[in-house]
């Protein structure tokens, strides 16, 4: 298949991917010759590509042979993980339905949107349930800010300006600047407090889950205003949120072999 017409980028990424399949299979460690061969690339971009993965530490070099370091096996389990957290955090997820009466939903950060992964449906009548696979723009909801928040300063520019921040309600912040210094607090308190941003009457807070120490995905409690006591939300839903967040995050943590759960934030 041609490169040709494709973003450099593209090219790089899909060359980078080659040499790892290459590797894997391999029964040991391989020439620059060898990969370039069965990687179907010139020695000079060969040597390019490998150079790269072993500066960013998936490929050892000793002497002329190349092969492949066990960080490689990062990449398989964040998959797993990714394919598994849904079912992790169902327990934490009913237990904060049943305490609040509320409809919980599980989302991950997929560009400027978050997608909904994980429902539990509430006892309440009136309620907001969002189908799992729902998409939503991440600026305005509590879920999406508790994601976008533990981006790095550069990844964060790049997903706010990719397009517009549409405003779904008149206190929607839509502002880059605004927006930032929200982001800022939300991780710093360790969760994220809307009011009638994403929609008229409805209030959401929003907690962190952490695996190894990054933030993958973010639990969501949703309350109508109108029926929230004086003075609004209270430390007590926002405990139970965060709590929330932190049993998922522990049982990510088991899951994945390591002992204990990743500390909380806030």
């Amino acid at each position: 298949m041609s490169d040709e017409g494709e973003p450099e980028g593209l090219q790089s990424l899909a060359r980078g991917l080659g040499v790892l399949r290459v590797l894997a299979a391999a029964d040991g460690p391989l020439t620059l010759a060898e990969v370039a061969h069965a990687a179907a690339l010139n020695r000079a971009v060969a040597r390019r590509v490998l150079l790269t993965l072993v500066d960013v530490g998936y490929v050892l070099a000793r002497g002329r042979e190349f092969s492949l370091r066990p960080r490689v096996l990062e990449l398989g389990e964040a998959y797993r993980a990714s394919l598994r957290l849904p079912a992790l955090a169902l327990p934490a997820m009913r237990r904060l339905s049943a305490a609040t009466g509320q409809s919980i939903s599980l989302g991950v950060l997929d560009g400027a949107e978050v997608v909904y992964v994980q429902r539990v449906v509430g006892a309440r009548i009136v309620d907001v349930v969002l189908d799992v696979g729902t998409r939503v723009p991440a600026h305005a909801t509590a879920i999406g800010r508790v994601l976008l928040a533990d981006l790095g300063p550069d990844e964060r520019a790049a997903v706010l300006g990719a397009g517009p921040l549409g405003a779904l309600t008149p206190t929607t912040v839509t502002d880059p600047a605004r927006l930032g210094e929200v982001l800022d607090r939300v991780r710093a308190q360790g969760y994220a407090h809307i009011d009638e941003e994403f929609e008229p009457g409805l209030t959401t807070l929003a907690a962190p889950v952490v695996d190894d120490g990054v933030v993958v995905a973010a639990v969501n409690l949703p309350l109508s205003t109108a029926s929230l006591p004086p003075g609004g939300v209270g430390p007590d839903l926002v405990g139970a949120v965060v709590a929330a967040g932190r049993e998922i995050s522990a049982a990510v943590a088991e899951a994945a072999g390591r002992a204990g759960a990743p500390p909380g934030r806030g």
